[in-house]
């Protein structure tokens, strides 16, 4: 696609008053262009670093959330209790040594709290499916309670 880049006014007089209403829809097909890549369709990326049972950080530095799942957390603030503590620090160790490293094939679903929600396959395999498992994750369907990990609700 050419572009020209020269100053056009109204009726192809150079000038500002043409590029008033010309910047509006560049932008917005920028926007547009930006926010297709960000929801792109299936790709293969590596894994540089696990951050806990469900979240990892891309090669490229893209924060990828595993859909469909909840792995119990890691940090105080966030932890309901010690025992959840516990069950997050293995739940990291297992999705890194599932993980770290690898090749991962993904299916880009959306964005949430910074991160991409992706569909995560690893050498044909599901990686939600063989979080859960291992036992280092629980189903969350969309929509549903966060699971309970300090055995106040076994369900």
């Amino acid at each position: 696609m050419d572009i020209d880049w020269r100053w056009r006014g109204e009726r192809g007089r150079t000038g500002a008053a043409g590029n008033a209403t010309r910047l509006p829809a560049f932008i917005a097909a920028l926007a547009a262009a930006l926010l297709l890549g960000a929801a792109a369709p299936a790709g293969q990326a590596r894994v540089a670093h696990v951050t806990d049972g469900d979240t990892f950080r891309l090669a490229g530095g893209e924060r990828i959330r595993i859909a469909g799942i909840d792995a119990p957390e890691t940090q105080r603030g966030q932890a309901k209790c010690g025992r959840e503590i516990d069950a997050g620090r293995a739940a990291t160790a297992t999705a890194r040594r599932l993980l770290a490293g690898r090749p991962v094939q993904l299916e880009r679903l959306g964005r949430s709290y910074d991160r991409t929600v992706a569909r995560v396959t690893l050498g044909g395999r599901d990686v939600a499916g063989e979080l859960v498992r291992l036992g280092a994750a629980r189903w969350w369907p969309r929509g549903a309670r966060k699971p309970d990990w300090c055995g106040r609700d076994r369900r």
